[in-house]
């Protein structure tokens, strides 16, 4: 009886075995499914040579506007749905938050269409602050348009992975916080963020402290769905995970029980 228990283990454990590595096949990058998610590179810092153009026309590095703490926000400023609602979802921090513009904290967007123009940079711009329904130093606030190779070069330095499909393109949603000196010292993840923790970030950021990525666990259960431009729960990770969790539990129970009959059995 032990021979067959220990077989159908052996036999779990190749299966449990098999199907990591399958999963580790599909999955090259972590935190990246199909081309389009965020690898994070926590500690590394971005390009600041890259070249940008502001939504006021002035031709700028990165050099020139990271000096303080930066909320940096990829995304391309005609995305019909998501990226309207991560801005949106940003401006209505902003409003909450407990700290000065400028002095304390600053916002970078930057599209990942080099296409786009300095027009869809400042309409983007002007809905953007309209949406925090307060007083908001424009200067704290930029869009950014700029050449394939510089948008591809901070997207790479951040871990930013996004597809173009047509038109449009299917890419991640989050936020990625700088330090003064362009280290990168934390990612948040969604689009729904609190205040406490976008000024935790920040405060880390002032220092060039690194910190964990906040939402993790949401990310795990819900990935976005570009083509419908919505949040999904993930439901095959879920039971992938479970299924795991429950022939591991199995493997154990099944080790364990042989061991307390041949135990028995001895005495």
């Amino acid at each position: 009886m032990g021979r067959p228990r220990g077989l159908l283990a052996a036999a779990l454990l190749l299966a449990i075995a098999g199907g990591a590595a399958a999963r580790a096949e599909e999955k090259s990058l972590p935190g990246v499914w199909g081309g389009v998610g965020i690898e994070e590179h926590l500690g590394s810092f971005v390009p600041l040579d890259a070249k940008f153009t502001t939504d006021d026309g002035a031709p700028v590095t990165l050099h020139d506007l990271v000096r303080t703490p930066t909320i940096l926000a990829l995304v391309y400023f005609r995305c019909p749905n998501a990226c309207d609602y991560l801005l949106t979802s940003m401006a209505g921090v902003i409003r909450l938050l407990p700290a000065t513009p400028v002095r304390d904290y600053q916002v970078l967007t930057m599209t990942i269409d080099d296409r786009e123009t300095l027009a869809d940079a400042r309409k983007a711009k002007k809905l953007s602050l309209e949406s925090i329904e307060a007083p908001f130093p424009p200067e704290a606030w930029r869009f950014l348009t700029g050449s394939a190779e510089d948008i591809r070069k901070v997207a790479d330095a951040v871990g930013f992975h996004y597809v173009r499909n047509g038109d449009e393109f299917d890419h991640p949603l989050g936020l990625v916080i700088l330090s003064p000196q362009g280290k990168i010292v934390r990612y948040m993840t969604g689009t729904d963020f609190l205040p406490v923790d976008l000024k935790m970030s920040l405060m880390e950021a002032s220092t060039g402290t690194v910190g964990p990525t906040i939402a993790k666990v949401m990310r795990f259960c819900f990935s976005y769905d570009p083509q419908n431009h919505k949040f999904v729960f993930n439901i095959l990770k879920i039971t992938a995970s479970f299924t795991l969790l429950v022939a591991l539990g199995l493997v154990l129970y099944l080790l364990l029980a042989g061991r307390k009959r041949r135990t028995a059995g001895r005495v």
